[in-house]
């Protein structure tokens, strides 16, 4: 196989419940010859297929499941810019130019896609938050102080609240905290089928329960055999995968954990005050979120395996330490799920993707969005990826690159 398979979630995420109309897509029963193959139609895959085909390329889309049934559909959709490694601690990992390049242009990518979005204009469900970085283990009162000044000399506008800010504000028991703007929640489902209908209406072509067995990669032409018999041919081939990583791919710089989410019934009157985006500067860090018609989406208590059965055999004890850790910050609320889900996660050393031409397959790209601003990660590939494929250079690539 092309990729490496994997049980990618169990349990009963939020967004997979209701209807929502996907894109129209046909059976592969012939070779097909097109500029861009894009593998997988998650969110990666349909935001840069959308940028592809808007760019006048054309595109085919193919997934071995079908639109958004992955792990798109267990992702929690806090959609932020900020990069799990603090500002402070990335300088010290790739140098403090670097850094503030990767922050700015997470913050650059995260408008693009509100704008791109509220243009194509489909619901998604996408509302603006600001973000509550909460004092922990990796950063107390006074590093994130300093947390605070990097984000600000970079232009980054950020607000410290000390203790009593915190407390008076929020009604959360912490020694500090920062306070962060431009964020975004969303449906990760209903915002991969609304770019996934974008790209077909832009003349893409999208093939459902494809799967590709193998790649051959040539000077000018890369060739993707499929399992249902037909070949693929094409100038560009781009795995947007997800975590079932491509085996062309190096195995260094990243790996797949496992991580526990939750979302409550509704309870708009037991909701924190101005419903902000919320996550800890610890190590595993707990977050939440909240929807439009007042449930708590909570998630975290990551482990250090990709093991599925044993992943889904601590669900329900994970579910339960998530909720007695939002209960500790908010008491009032009701933490009981009705919905829980856990599934594979990707993490690599400096919180950033990789994206980018595989070593050693000329014409053969991929889109590692790992880390916990995944929908972020997936608009930036989208950039860089249609800014090489239409003849420009992305400033930024050289960050992702593997």
């Amino acid at each position: 196989m092309a990729t490496r398979k994997r049980d990618l979630r169990t349990g009963t995420p939020i967004w997979s419940v209701p209807a929502v109309r996907g894109p129209r897509h046909d059976r592969l029963h012939r070779d097909l010859r097109v500029d861009v193959l894009v593998v997988g139609a998650g969110i990666s895959g349909a935001l840069t297929a959308e940028a592809l085909a808007d760019a006048g390329l054309q595109v085919a889309i193919v997934d071995r499941r079908g639109a958004a049934k992955g792990s798109t559909a267990a992702s929690t959709a806090l959609v932020q810019y900020e990069v799990d490694e603090p500002l402070t601690l990335l300088a010290k990992k790739i140098g403090s130019d670097k850094a503030i390049r990767a922050w700015r242009r997470s913050a650059l990518a995260l408008g693009n896609l509100r704008a791109r979005t509220r243009e194509l204009g489909f619901d998604c469900g996408l509302e603006d938050r600001s973000s509550l970085y909460l004092s922990g283990d990796r950063l107390g009162r006074e590093a994130l102080r300093l947390e605070a000044e990097a984000r600000r000399a970079a232009g980054l506008e950020t607000v410290f609240l000390n203790r009593r800010a915190v407390l008076d504000r929020f009604t959360i028991r912490r020694e500090a905290a920062l306070l962060s703007f431009g964020n975004m929640v969303a449906d990760p489902r209903r915002m991969a089928l609304g770019y996934l209908r974008a790209a077909t209406a832009a003349g893409a072509t999208f093939f459902a329960s494809v799967e590709i067995t193998k790649v051959e990669a040539r000077a000018r032409l890369v060739l993707a055999q499929t399992a249902q018999g037909p070949v693929i041919r094409c100038r560009s081939l781009v795995f947007a995968t997800g975590y079932e990583i491509p085996h062309l791919v190096p195995a260094s710089g990243h790996k797949i954990i496992s991580t526990f989410a939750l979302a409550t019934k509704p309870q708009t009157r037991r909701l924190w005050p101005e419903r902000c985006l919320i996550w800890e500067a610890s190590d595993p860090y707990l977050y939440m979120r909240t929807t439009a018609d007042g449930r708590v989406i909570a998630g975290g208590e990551d482990e250090e395996f990709a093991d599925e059965a044993r992943r889904d055999a601590l669900l329900p004890a994970k579910i339960a330490k998530i909720g007695r850790g939002m209960n500790r910050l908010f008491p009032e609320l009701d933490m009981q799920a009705a919905f829980a889900w856990t599934g594979s996660f990707g993490t690599t050393a400096t919180g950033l993707p990789s994206i980018g031409e595989i070593p050693g397959q000329r014409n053969c790209w991929a889109i590692l969005g790992f880390g916990g601003n995944g929908i972020t990660y997936s608009r930036i590939a989208s950039e860089i990826i249609r800014a090489h494929f239409t003849g420009r250079a992305d400033p930024d690539a050289d960050l992702y690159a593997f």
